[in-house]
């Protein structure tokens, strides 16, 4: 199979209409139907928590918090609550980096995890009864902490829990006693 001679490649990019080619957008397109409106910001969004689930932690967490323990990321189905029960996990919960990255607010921040623990949803009977709701202010002043030892911390606090007799069903492997 023989090439095109150069001259003639040259003149055939030449002779391509510039719109095939255009390399930078029209600074004059309208936004496509429906988009005409600016994005806003996830943490102005006001989205109820059980969106802002779906939107924030359902992509590792799965649909109803079941986790995918194969990625290590935990099941918190009736098994989340129990971080409520141990010094230090409460704070844990806030500082997790999906938490405390999510692209939410302080408020929103404090309603979804309010939404995760409630008795009647994710977390179901783990949640110990009169637990206080978190705060915005609550959750100002813990999600900026970092963790350095996120599996370590974890460890110790389901250490913890199983102390107090906590059956530890969140489907990750068993850490030693």
């Amino acid at each position: 199979m023989k090439s095109l001679p150069p001259l003639l490649l040259v003149v055939a990019c030449l002779a391509t209409p510039a719109g095939h080619a255009r390399a930078f957008p029209d600074p004059g397109q309208k936004p496509a139907p429906g988009n005409e409106q600016p994005q806003v910001p996830l943490s102005q969004a006001g989205y109820r928590p059980e969106v802002n689930y779906q939107l924030q932690c359902a992509g590792c967490h799965l649909p109803r918090g079941q986790g995918a323990p194969a990625n290590d990321v935990p099941n918190m189905i009736g098994f989340v609550g129990n971080f409520l029960r141990v010094p230090g996990g409460r704070e844990f919960l806030v500082r997790v980096p999906g938490v405390a990255q999510a692209a939410l607010n302080d408020e929103q921040l404090a309603a979804l995890l309010n939404w995760i623990l409630r008795r009647d949803g994710i977390a179901g009977d783990s949640t110990p009864a009169g637990a206080e709701p978190y705060s915005a202010d609550e959750v100002a002043a813990i999600r900026h902490r970092m963790m350095d030892n996120i599996p370590g911390t974890r460890a110790g606090l389901v250490r913890a829990m199983r102390h107090q007799g906590i059956d530890i069903n969140d489907g990750m492997p068993a850490t030693a006693p």
